[in-house]
């Protein structure tokens, strides 16, 4: 079965970091996040994967080139303008005739859906598309989708107001679907799954089955829930595959990582490769600190992602935000409150960085410029 993975968007709730970087590109755990996903699919036997790719299509090839070196086979399709989540497929239609049911997947879920049981769940009701469903405290920021009790879906509700919350099942964004179905979806235009085709091949009587699962699901697209991927992997909420060995309980570390160990506390933590962290910091659970890095003496992070070739002065503190690639805190910086410093970024001594700030991408921010 062939898998198309969406991963054409342009991030804009995780900017600035998805400025240089597509959201599926960033790290998770210091891998790509879309490795993850990968390897997800193929524990599936899932090994032929079409990208639809639109902004900043470059990474996903120089990283998966053919997939060759994964054991599987890719293909990429970029559009020259967003076609939404249905135009994007269908714009990939030409990979699919022929080869029967196909999965489509939205490329910033991570899951751990059983996706080999969908597939079964599928061909058992005699679908033409089966939708992933998952339930959420909070629905209306959701599209509903409300089912009968053999699992059949009755309506869409996209993003409804609190007095239509019929149920608090969501469309999860996996999708199994039988080719005829792009027949209903017109060809170059911006159209979309949940406000286009799904409706109205619910309208025309097609056979749609809701896939209720109670697998872990998040959608990585704010910083929130970013770095909460991080937490969730680290607290074991989702079964993960580290990058590297432990190099101490709970502490997971690349090659030629210079440290000490009254550093830790306790994990889990992830450091990158060739990453120096001098005697005197501390680096508290919940961190994941990229390659080539430099944490100086009397720096704390805590419950923080840093990303590649950053350096973190003495007595600064990161706690809880993100710190994108090749940025540069002087001393006694602190960036707090889910916080997000772009790519290529200096920020000299004694500046506060709280309460959500994000400051763009190649900035400099001179001595004690912000107290926010």
């Amino acid at each position: 079965m062939k898998a198309v993975i969406l991963v054409g968007g342009e991030g804009t709730r995780l900017r600035p970091v998805t400025c240089l970087n597509p959201k599926p590109m960033l790290p998770l755990m210091n891998r790509p996040f879309m490795h993850n996903f990968i390897s997800w699919l193929m524990s599936h036997g899932l090994k032929d994967i079409i990208f639809t790719a639109c902004y900043l299509p470059r990474p996903f090839i120089d990283y998966f080139g053919k997939g060759e070196k994964f054991g599987i086979d890719i293909a990429y399709e970029t559009e020259k303008v967003p076609l939404g989540t249905c135009g994007a497929v269908k714009n990939v239609e030409k990979y699919l005739k022929g080869s029967g049911q196909f999965m489509v997947f939205n490329g910033d879920i991570l899951s751990s859906l059983d996706l080999t049981d969908m597939i079964n769940f599928h061909k058992s009701k005699r679908a033409d598309i089966t939708i992933s469903l998952t339930s959420v405290e909070d629905p209306t920021a959701y599209g509903l989708v409300p089912i009968d009790s053999e699992g059949r879906v009755r309506e869409f509700l996209e993003k409804p107001g609190r007095d239509q919350i019929v149920t608090n099942l969501i469309n999860a964004g996996t999708y199994i679907m039988e080719p005829r179905i792009l027949d209903l979806a017109p060809a170059g235009k911006n159209y979309s799954f949940e406000r286009g085709l799904f409706p109205a091949a619910l309208e025309k009587g097609f056979r749609i089955y809701g896939y209720v699962s109670s697998a872990y699901w998040l959608d990585v697209g704010t910083p929130e829930k970013y770095l909460a991927a991080h937490h969730d992997i680290g607290l074991g909420k989702i079964e993960f595959d580290y990058p590297y060995p432990e190099i101490e309980p709970g502490i997971y570390g690349g090659t030629n990582v210079s440290y000490n160990r009254e550093s830790f506390s306790k994990g889990p933590v992830v450091i990158g490769d060739n990453t120096v962290i001098e005697k005197g910091a501390k680096i508290e659970p919940l961190t994941t600190i990229g390659k080539n890095c430099h944490i100086a003496s009397g720096a704390r992070l805590c419950g923080c992602v840093i990303f590649n070739n950053c350096r973190i002065g003495k007595g600064s503190q990161v706690s809880g935000s993100i710190i994108s690639n090749s940025v540069t805190l002087g001393n006694d910086v602190i960036v707090e409150g889910c916080s997000i410093i772009g790519d290529n970024t200096q920020i000299k001594d004694g500046n506060i960085l709280k309460n959500g700030i994000k400051i763009n991408i190649n900035s400099k921010i001179v001595r004690g410029q912000i107290f926010f």
